[in-house]
């Protein structure tokens, strides 16, 4: 099973970076292709620009990535309490070459924050939204307090109540 998966996030620092990677870490069996957004940084999505110049390379590109995996693992940060504009403006470039850009996939969708609200607030808007984008998701968790939850030093969960949530939520993406 091939899983692609990233955090919407272009920061160096991303702490949804880290979570993915350890999400992605709980999956036995699975290819995991780590895609960083800031390979597919593209101008601002307009109308006018797609006229003028078509969809650019890379959005189709990110759209053949999601179609050659077998599931999606998704770490949402929050910028005020909505998507990147990293991620939005992919998004968008990529829906222009088809409306159902997760291509039915079986998908795990995860947010932390360094705050207690673990970034939930874009968690729920992207699940609400993941139907109408060809999306299947088959769990959804957010981890608040990232600092305090997850020990850099040693790549580990601390709360094991977490740990559980975060291992049944990827056993849906398993082999």
């Amino acid at each position: 099973m091939k899983i692609l998966a990233f955090a919407a996030s272009t920061s160096s620092q991303s702490i949804n970076r880290r979570l993915v990677e350890y999400a992605a870490g709980l999956i036995e069996g699975a290819d995991i292709e780590y895609v960083d957004l800031n390979d597919y940084e593209m101008p601002v999505y307009s109308s006018d620009r797609e006229g003028a110049g078509g969809i650019p390379e890379f959005a189709q590109q990110f759209y053949e990535k999601i179609g050659a995996a077998d599931g999606l693992l998704i770490s949402f940060a929050e910028h005020n309490g909505n998507y990147t504009a990293a991620y939005k403006n992919l998004f968008d470039w990529v829906s222009r070459i088809d409306q159902k850009v997760f291509q039915s996939k079986p998908s795990v969708l995860l947010a932390t924050s360094p705050g207690k609200g673990g970034a939930v607030t874009v968690l729920k808007m992207a699940e609400a939204s993941a139907p109408h984008f060809g999306m299947e998701v088959k769990a959804a968790v957010s981890v608040p307090s990232f600092y305090d939850t997850f020990d850099s030093e040693s790549g580990q969960m601390r709360n094991d109540e977490i740990r559980m949530q975060l291992k049944a939520a990827v056993s849906h993406l398993a082999a």
